[in-house]
């Protein structure tokens, strides 16, 4: 009989069942293996074991049970984890913690209910089914995505939930719902097309309602021509990407995202044939959208309305995008206003428009500067201009990328690169950087293969509840990892530093045991990787050394050199 919630959970889903879901797995005798979905590789050295129900990447180094898994994979607090993983083995939470399911279930609910309640009111209204279809929609599209109507009364969903056993207190709390000042209770969405958003799973979190075109002047229904959720425990659209549910393996397979802006411009490529299409739904794209499509993409096509706000929103989103490590691409439209429109008119107009996507730094090339051979560094709007599109290739992360871009602003100019990168030195990236908004979080940090086979590690030890077995990899461990594993041999579970706290939880939340041989591995690798950390670090300091004179840390540097390579050679 399973102790926890938890461990009922995993005895009731088989982690090789449930990871075909997510990876090309194989058998590989009494195991299977698969791609690594956290690390790039031409072999496959994730490998997942039936017997221990767990999975193990000897590629980069991380490993656990399917908890894990998914709360890596989809970016997910544990608590998120437990909720979809249970939905999935069938367990009710309801019954096993009530104030849970209270707090994040009910909302679950209220929203699937809702959204059944739209589908069924659009399939007996001609006209909302009359504006899709004029809008280009076919109804197997409109079915697929789930797209619904909120009728055009004050309390029809209202009262409708109420009938069916829920508190007007819950509906207001799942967004459904405006309580007045009087105490009554009116329908957030009243005569509005209804385009449910889903999380990465697949639930419904949280809507979209495009007012009615006959009701856009209509008195009382307000000014607003999209009306989203309100933020809620389970609904953040600074997270949440609109319909990513559907297109992340397309995504994955493809290894680039066609990003657009609002939820037609997304069903109208997806029913054009683009599959790895994603919307930013109503919200300028963040730093987690990023991190999300960052996992399974290297490659941004953006696509926004073709006026000066979306010019505006692209150039957001290049500038964020490219200081993310992404390769940025645009696709622009002359005579459409959007990929919708775009899409209506032909879906071979769209598809030829994302193929011919231009580069980033063509389109700021196109946007701020002349023809070759027409740049006049007399005008001062010149200069300005010169001086933007510099700012906005030093924001682009790869060094390599950078140098290109210069030379083909050099051609296009007719500046030397020489000057162009004395002028790039003097520019402050930041002065009219539209991607560093101050309320504007920081991307994840990307974590080194040291440091992630050493979390391994300390899982493994966790997992044991014998610290002294990875003793040996002490002097090996990043410096956070050494700082987790005194906090733990301790007996402690929390520093005076939040980020070591935040790191140990993970670590101690995915602990999991492996063979020994295994490990024997992985301390192994561990020991590489630290030598060629260090490694590099001798041969930035040499450097540094050469070039400023200092004889006695030249000498010393290259003397440590000296050892680690006949250790290495040994």
């Amino acid at each position: 009989m399973p102790s926890s919630t938890t461990e009922l959970i995993k005895s009731k889903l088989d982690i090789v069942d449930f990871l075909r879901g997510y990876l090309n797995v194989q058998a590989a005798g009494k195991n299977f293996k698969a791609p690594c979905p956290f690390h790039k590789e031409k072999t496959p050295s994730f490998m997942i074991s039936p017997d221990r129900q767990s999975w193990h990447c000897f590629g980069c180094g991380l490993g656990g049970d399917i908890f894990g898994f998914v709360m890596r994979y989809e970016n997910l607090e544990f608590g998120e984890a437990l909720r979809v993983l249970a939905e999935k083995a069938g367990v009710e939470l309801r019954r096993l913690d009530p104030a849970e399911h209270k707090f994040t279930g009910l909302l679950y609910e209220l929203n699937a209910k809702a959204s059944q309640f739209f589908q069924s009111a659009l399939k007996s209204f001609a006209g909302g089914k009359k504006y899709l279809a004029d809008r280009g929609l076919q109804p197997e599209t409109i079915d697929e995505f789930e797209l619904g109507w909120a009728p055009n009364e004050v309390e029809a969903l209202t009262t409708h939930l109420l009938r069916a056993g829920y508190a007007p207190e819950d509906i207001v709390r799942a967004g459904l719902a405006i309580k007045t000042e009087r105490g009554m209770f009116l329908d957030r969405f009243r005569g509005r097309v209804m385009f449910p958003i889903h999380n990465h799973f697949g639930r419904v979190v949280g809507f979209t309602g495009r007012i009615f075109p006959q009701f856009e002047t209509a008195e009382g229904m307000g000014s607003a021509k999209y009306v989203n959720s309100p933020e809620t425990p389970i609904f953040n659209k600074s997270r949440l990407l609109y319909g990513f549910w559907k297109s992340k393996n397309p995504i994955r397979e493809a290894g680039s995202a066609f990003l657009v802006e609002g939820q037609m411009d997304f069903l109208m490529s997806w029913q054009a044939g683009i599959k790895n299409a994603v919307a930013s739904s109503g919200t300028a794209l963040t730093p987690d959208h990023l991190h999300t499509l960052h996992r399974i993409a290297e490659t941004l096509i953006l696509s926004f309305d073709n006026d000066a706000a979306g010019s505006a929103a692209a150039e957001r989103a290049i500038d964020l995008a490219e200081s993310a490590d992404f390769g940025v691409k645009i696709v622009a439209f002359e005579t459409f206003k959007d990929p919708a429109e775009a899409a209506q008119a032909g879906a071979n107009i769209l598809l030829e428009a994302v193929a011919n996507a231009t580069p980033a730094p063509r389109f700021y090339f196109d946007k701020y500067l002349p023809k070759a051979g027409a740049f006049d560094t007399n005008k001062r709007e010149s200069i300005k201009n010169l001086r933007i599109v510099i700012r906005k290739i030093k924001q682009i992360s790869s060094a390599v990328e950078k140098d290109s871009w210069f030379k083909a602003l050099a051609k296009r100019t007719g500046v030397e690169e020489r000057v162009l990168l004395e002028e790039a030195e003097k520019v402050d990236v930041g002065r009219e950087s539209v991607a560093k908004d101050d309320d504007a979080a920081p991307l994840p940090k990307k974590y080194s293969r040291r440091e992630l086979l050493g979390e391994q590690l300390l899982r493994v030890a966790v997992a044991r509840n014998d610290f002294s077995s990875v003793d040996d990899c002490m002097p090996h461990f990043a410096p956070v990892h050494r700082s987790i594993l005194g906090i733990l041999k301790d007996g402690k579970r929390q520093s005076a530093d939040p980020e070591i706290d935040n790191l140990m939880n993970f670590i101690v939340l995915g602990s999991a045991d492996l063979p020994a041989s295994e490990v024997d591995i992985l301390k192994s690798e561990l020991m590489k990787e630290e030598g060629r950390d260090r490694r590099s670090e001798l041969v930035a300091a040499v450097r540094v050394a050469e070039e400023t004179g200092n004889e006695a840390v030249l000498k010393k540097a290259l003397e440590e050199l000296n050892d680690l390579s006949a250790v290495r050679e040994a």
